[in-house]
C-alpha cells in the first residue's frame, strides 16, 4: 500500500510541476512590428491619431486575449498529455521489468520533458502567427487611412570571396637509368 500511495504522490507532483511549465505563456502583440510613414503633408497629430485607431482596430480584429488563452490552454494541455502519457508507457514497461513505480516516475519525467518541449514550441508558433495577423491588419488600416507602410528590406551581405593559393606541382624528381644487370 505504501508503494502505490508513493507511486501516486509522485504522479500528482509530477502532473502540477507540468502544469507549471507547460504554461508557456503567449503575450498578445503590444504592437505592429511594421513601420508606417505619414504621408505628405499631414501633421504628426492626424498620424498619431490615425495611428492609434488603426492599433485598435488591429487589437480588436485579432483577438489577443482570447488567442493567447487558447495557445495557453493548449501548451498546458499538451504538458498534463505528455506527463500522464508518459507515465502509463513508464508503468507499462516497469511492470515489464517488475518495478511499475520506478517506470511509471521515469515516464513522467520523461514525458513532462517531451509535453513541455511541445508546448513550449506550439506557444511560440501561436506569438508569431498572431502578431502577424495583428501586422496585417494594422497595415490594412493605415493603407485605407492613406498612410504608407514600409516593407523591411532583406538585407544581403556580400557572398564571401574565398582565395585559395595556387596549386604547387613539384617537377618529377631526375630519372637514374642502372645498367642492366647482365644474365
Amino acid at each position: 500500500m505504501i508503494s502505490s500511495n508513493k507511486t501516486i504522490s509522485l504522479a500528482i507532483s509530477a502532473a502540477v510541476i507540468a502544469l507549471a511549465l507547460g504554461g508557456c505563456a503567449v503575450a498578445p502583440p503590444s504592437g505592429p512590428s511594421i513601420a508606417a510613414m505619414p504621408r505628405s503633408g499631414e501633421t504628426l497629430a492626424e498620424f498619431q491619431a490615425n495611428d492609434y485607431a488603426c492599433r485598435d482596430y488591429a487589437n480588436h480584429s485579432t483577438n489577443p486575449a482570447g488567442a493567447a488563452q487558447a495557445a495557453n490552454t493548449n501548451s498546458v494541455n499538451s504538458a498534463a498529455l505528455g506527463t500522464l502519457g508518459g507515465a502509463a508507457i513508464g508503468a507499462l514497461f516497469g511492470a515489464a521489468a517488475g518495478n511499475a513505480g520506478a517506470g511509471a516516475a521515469i515516464g513522467a519525467g520523461s514525458g513532462l520533458l517531451i509535453g513541455g518541449a511541445n508546448s513550449a514550441n506550439g506557444a511560440q508558433y501561436s506569438a508569431a502567427a498572431m502578431q502577424a495577423h495583428y501586422d496585417t491588419a494594422y497595415a490594412q488600416c493605415m493603407v485605407s487611412k492613406g498612410e504608407t507602410i514600409v516593407q523591411p528590406q532583406p538585407y544581403y551581405s556580400t557572398q564571401p570571396v574565398y582565395v585559395a593559393p595556387r596549386p604547387y606541382y613539384a617537377p618529377p624528381p631526375p630519372v637514374m637509368y642502372a645498367p642492366y644487370p647482365a644474365y
